[in-house]
């Protein structure tokens, strides 16, 4: 077991969240880290098969919510945000605050009552809701979702979910990188686009969630892998590469549409599988050209069974990479940790 700066009582079982919820906040707010100006908690519980209980609700104790409470309270934790030309800009001081707002198993489950409730525990607004558009058999803006977090004051944060299922760590024939390449989804894309410019509002989006993490289909494990003489630049691997120019592809569509209010965002893991170097995240990155922000998921252990690595020791991993990667903000798009209980 990892414990990193972590400790805990030895005169009873406790639950290390609260202290893990503290130290991360604590460490956004450290100058080694400036580059982030955004985080977004994963406010969800699921049951795995076995019945274990993966608890990241920010109330699945007392103790961990007045952790987070507490932790957002400061006005470090920004609740308005700042765009120029509907482009999501860095706030001037501190960092935005945020949040996926348990929409349900899959992700999609929109409601304002959500919203709501998650700020009233919170005792606190978010500055966007994050929330998946799954393609599933078709491809079709998600206008009621939308629509419903900007009537609630939040700004809707899209993920364009390429998938034909839920399941995890397969291959989806029909969303492969290469069809999305070749144009076979692009009236429907084009379509997407134009609905989301004639809104009127900004919205946040991305495409490729998590890329560098062989569970999502997008990976390039499932889309050429290192190979490098099947597609593209043979100095390059096939699966990244496919993935880069897809995500082009899908930008070049949002900008022929005319849908200049979406801000970009390019989502990595600071735990990416394969762990090979033609799996790296910036092999993944579609450039400064199209890209507006970039996005990391960094969570804190999802069963007892994990190491409780800390916040700062996740985010460590890609940090300094990211920084090098880009000169563009940085958002903790995903954290979380689920009750972790510990015994003398």
């Amino acid at each position: 077991m990892v414990l990193g700066v972590l400790s805990c009582s030895t005169d009873e079982k406790e639950s290390l969240k609260p202290e893990w919820i503290r130290s991360a906040f604590e460490q956004v707010r450290q100058n080694e880290f400036n580059r982030i100006k955004a985080i977004s908690w994963w406010h969800e519980n699921w049951e795995e098969e076995d019945g274990e209980q993966v608890q990241l609700r920010i109330d699945s104790s007392p103790e961990s919510l007045t952790a987070y409470q507490q932790s957002i309270a400061t006005t470090f934790f920004v609740v308005e945000a700042e765009f120029v030309n509907d482009k999501l800009q860095a706030p001037a001081q501190g960092i935005y605050i945020s949040a996926f707002p348990d929409f349900g198993g899959p992700e999609d489950e929109v409601s304002q009552q959500r919203i709501m409730d998650f700020e009233t525990l919170a005792q606190k607004n978010i500055v966007w809701a994050y929330f998946s558009d799954n393609w599933y058999n078709e491809i079709r803006f998600p206008s009621e979702s939308v629509q419903s977090i900007h009537e609630s004051g939040r700004i809707p944060f899209v993920r364009m979910m390429a998938r034909t299922t839920l399941e995890e760590g397969t291959v989806d024939s029909n969303y492969s990188l290469q069809n999305i390449i070749d144009g076979q989804f692009d009236q429907d894309l084009l379509q997407w686009f134009t609905e989301a410019a004639q809104v009127g509002y900004p919205l946040l989006i991305e495409f490729g969630t998590e890329v560098n993490g062989d569970w999502f289909p997008w990976n390039g494990v499932y889309n050429g892998g290192s190979e490098t003489t099947a597609y593209g630049d043979t100095a390059k691997a096939d699966g990244p590469e496919r993935f880069v120019d897809a995500y082009r592809h899908i930008i070049d569509l949002s900008r022929q549409a005319g849908a200049t209010n979406l801000t970009w965002f390019f989502h990595l893991d600071a735990d990416g599988q394969p762990a090979e170097s033609w799996n790296d995240f910036e092999n993944y990155y579609p450039g400064d050209d199209y890209i507006d922000w970039i996005g990391v998921s960094v969570y804190g252990a999802l069963s007892v069974k994990d190491d409780l690595e800390t916040f700062k020791n996740q985010l460590n991993k890609v940090y300094q990479r990211m920084t090098d990667l880009t000169d563009k903000p940085i958002a903790v798009l995903e954290t979380g940790v689920t009750e972790y209980f510990v015994e003398e």
